[in-house]
């Protein structure tokens, strides 16, 4: 009776052992490779069984089989349990690329910083090689030294592109944000090392803080201004803040290293937004008392959009004229004896020809006052 319940126990061992080596296909495993032949290698898998690599598998990974010896060990993926001749098949290149990845995952859970060298860049943002993988590095997570100052138009699309590529073959410190395998994806960030810190020093800045500045950069969309007390912080003013008048060239108002004055108007994720105009007084209080509906006025054309021409008029105010009233914009052009519909420079606004309106209306709560010709 004992005999037969150490049998019972010994089997149950047994079987206790067996499922523990138990794995599944896409594990990585340690082989040991016990022979090599022209069309396949051989590995040691212990109580797994014996694994092989060969067919597509062999070829990729011809490199890493050329380097092993007879009992040399070496991480394998698990491709197919039951496979021919049952055999466990095996892939040395996917296990080499699925410990990468798993390595990048650790990089991004420990929040480490690594250097990473730039391969290549485009107009989205820049390429490159991190522990061996492809790596992108989006636009938006550039640090603002190295964030091209321009926006997205066909024009300086280019600009863009060419100033990024003055960055391949630099190292930059990131952190790993987002990894994904399946997708082969794998997103870093160099504003991200900035962040923490950045966060902690705006902590002493509070909305509607006046501050002294420094013009850093000047985009189409607005101007990069960097503290003067602590250069590490650099907001933006959007270019609806630089005035309360439609600016349409930031360069028209500032230029890079000019001294600033600004205001916070908001703190958020790490980024601060300023404004020029906040520290200005609304001439727009008091327009009702210089403009009415029915007076003549003089203006020259400031830029043209597709809905009509914004007028610089007489007084430093801004007025608006729909195209309706031309007709078209080709009788607009004629109108108002332009050679381009093209949006005009600060030059060739200066330049153009002083026109009369008329005032349809005027909306101080709209910051708007609306023309017509006059007849």
């Amino acid at each position: 009776m004992e005999n037969k319940n150490s049998k019972t126990a010994l089997l149950e061992a047994i079987k206790d052992e067996i499922s523990t080596v138990r794995f599944r296909e896409g594990e990585i495993v340690e082989a040991e490779l016990i022979r090599k032949t022209p069309r396949g290698a051989f590995f040691d898998l212990g109580k797994l069984g014996t694994g092989i690599v060969y067919g597509a598998e062999l070829s990729n990974a011809r490199d890493i089989v050329k380097k092993l010896n007879v009992g040399d060990k070496v991480s394998a993926r698990v491709e197919t349990i039951d496979g021919e001749g049952g055999y466990v098949e095996l892939s040395l290149a996917e296990a080499g690329k699925q410990k990468l990845w798993q390595q990048a995952q650790e990089l991004q859970e420990n929040g480490e910083v690594v250097k990473v060298k730039i391969t290549g860049a485009n107009q989205s943002g820049l390429l490159a090689d991190l522990l061996g993988l492809k790596a992108f590095l989006p636009l938006s997570q550039l640090s603002q030294e190295h964030y091209p100052k321009t926006t997205p138009t066909e024009a300086s699309e280019q600009k863009s592109s060419d100033f990024l590529k003055n960055l391949i073959g630099q190292e930059v410190g990131v952190k790993v944000i987002a990894v994904n395998p399946r997708a082969n994806k794998l997103i870093i960030s160099e504003r991200e090392i900035l962040a923490a810190n950045v966060k902690e020093l705006l902590n002493a800045y509070k909305v509607g803080q006046d501050v002294d500045g420094i013009v850093s950069g000047i985009a189409d969309f607005g101007i990069f201004v960097r503290f003067v007390d602590n250069p590490q912080i650099e907001g933006l003013v959007h270019i609806s803040e630089i005035d309360h008048r439609i600016i349409d060239n930031p360069k028209e108002v500032v230029a890079i290293d000019q001294p600033v004055k600004v205001r916070i108007i908001d703190i958020k994720d790490g980024r601060v937004f300023l404004s020029i105009k906040a520290l200005k007084e609304d001439p727009w209080q008091n327009v009702s008392e210089r403009y009415k509906a029915g007076q003549e006025v003089g203006g020259k054309v400031y830029k043209f959009n597709p809905f009509g021409a914004v007028i610089d008029l007489e007084g430093g105010f801004q007025g608006l004229i729909h195209i309706s009233e031309f007709g078209g914009a080709e009788e607009m052009k004629k109108a108002l004896m332009l050679n381009s519909l093209s949006q005009l420079s600060p030059a060739e606004s200066s330049e153009s020809k002083l026109h009369k309106f008329v005032i349809d209306s005027v909306k101080p709560e709209e910051k708007r006052i609306i023309l017509k010709m006059k007849k």
